[in-house]
């Protein structure tokens, strides 16, 4: 700790002596570190927010958790879904789905909490740096998901911020869809993807729709009742085709913190409604401007439609624990159970919940405790991520076709279609207002 205070003495203090000086100090450097790695990258702090990670190193830990997600995935799981046609109860094929998802959204949300049009620009082109890398890593799945949330229609309707981009990020973003395109059966992607070799992670919807024609084409019998063995060996070809990927080894590693910071992001789950209306509010409509040529985005995950992040409360605390534990180790410098204000709205900024602010406990700083109940609280925007408050409602949103009143608190469902939501297990007309969703359910 001295040779080490005395080192950093030395490098704020002035003089031309000071280079001299550093050379000629003793170090003990950690053993699992050698002296040319500790000082290319050591940071005084181990940055965990996004504007601090560089697109490199974002691609290839998106990459890391979606081939750990990729490699759960069982022979038998690939049987299940070609004999039900379907993820539900399928949990290793869900968390993949989820997965796809939960990157789409990330990148809309993170665009999406930019207040100024140059500042979702600015994100907006790190995503695509982003997708640069993952296409580089082969990792076609995550790809797909970063294109597609790229291309949704949230944020291609951002026309201000479209008008700032570079060309060369519009020309990455039209390539980028040209080799995801559906047409004639993803027949770039196919292309390309049998053109790679060592580490790759597929499009994994793709193949299973693939796993799902075959097991329709073909009939499970012929002559009288003889089993088709060329069905099943197709089949079996296919699906070991993608098992035979799990013995690739990634070319890069992955930093647990950096993980947990994804983990946690991932896991935020908004509806098509609530991300319009962040988008409309970014940017509101004007009638005057003409619209651009629409890009179509990719399909993403259709596969697995309907398929929402259902986590027990055990997963949710854990999450959060490791978020905290890896913020405090990174952050909290005097080991003292505090961060500053400052860290932490830095932090909270790549968690866009409806809530923001926090009352420091001492002048200028957050406590641990403090850090973990804003985050249960916006994890729990709790219904949408596990907790079954909606098992004693079961609510749907619904077109009333008649004037229509607010069980709850009188009030006129304004609208055309949907104008509110409606219990079908006791009849409750409940208005658009998740507020008032989330209180009944409580």
């Amino acid at each position: 700790e001295q040779t080490m205070g005395d080192l950093w003495t030395l490098v704020r203090s002035d003089g031309e002596e000071t280079h001299s000086q550093i050379v000629d100090t003793p170090f003990l450097w950690p053993r699992k570190l050698t002296g040319t790695t500790f000082l290319t990258n050591f940071k005084w702090k181990v940055s965990l927010i996004f504007d601090h990670m560089e697109p490199d190193e974002m691609a290839e830990h998106l990459s890391y958790l979606e081939f750990k997600n990729f490699c759960n995935i069982s022979f038998l799981d690939y049987r299940s879904y070609v004999v039900r046609g379907s993820v539900r109860d399928n949990p290793a094929l869900e968390r993949s789905v989820m997965m796809c998802n939960g990157v789409s959204q990330w990148v809309q949300l993170m665009i999406l909490s930019r207040h100024t049009a140059q500042q979702r620009a600015q994100v907006f082109t790190k995503f695509i740096q982003v997708a640069q890398r993952l296409r580089a890593l082969q990792n076609f799945n995550t790809l797909m998901a970063v294109t597609g949330g790229l291309c949704h229609s949230s944020i291609s309707r951002l026309k201000d911020t479209s008008n700032l981009l570079p060309p060369d990020v519009t020309k990455a973003l039209s390539e980028m869809t040209e080799l995801l395109s559906s047409r004639s059966n993803y027949s770039n992607y196919r292309r390309v993807y049998s053109e790679c070799s060592g580490f790759k992670v597929p499009i994994l919807g793709v193949h299973l729709k693939d796993l799902i024609s075959l097991n329709e084409a073909l009939p499970d019998y012929v002559d009288e009742e003889k089993i088709n063995l060329s069905k099943l060996q197709h089949l079996y070809s296919n699906i070991n085709e993608l098992l035979a990927t799990h013995s690739c080894s990634p070319p890069f590693e992955a930093n647990k913190d950096l993980l947990h910071l994804l983990t946690l992001s991932l896991d935020l789950y908004y509806t098509e409604d609530e991300i319009y209306e962040l988008s409309y509010t970014k940017e509101p409509k004007n009638h005057k401007t003409q619209p651009a040529a629409p890009v179509k985005a990719p399909g993403v995950a259709e596969w697995g439609s309907g398929v929402t992040p259902r986590l027990d409360p055990d997963t949710i605390s854990r999450h959060v624990k490791q978020m905290v534990d890896s913020i405090m180790k990174n952050y909290d410098l005097n080991q003292d159970g505090f961060i500053s204000l400052d860290d932490f709205d830095k932090i909270a900024a790549n968690f866009p919940f409806s809530y923001c602010t926090q009352k420091a406990d001492r002048e200028g700083q957050i406590s641990r405790e403090e850090i973990t109940s804003y985050f249960m609280r916006g994890m729990s925007i709790c219904a949408k991520l596990g907790y079954n408050f909606n098992d004693a409602h079961n609510f749907q949103e619904t077109t009333y076709k008649r004037l229509t009143f607010c069980d709850m608190c009188g009030g006129f469902l304004w609208g055309v279609i949907k104008q509110g939501y409606h219990c079908k297990g006791n009849n409750m007309a409940v208005p658009q207002c998740h507020t008032n969703i989330l209180f009944i359910l409580t």
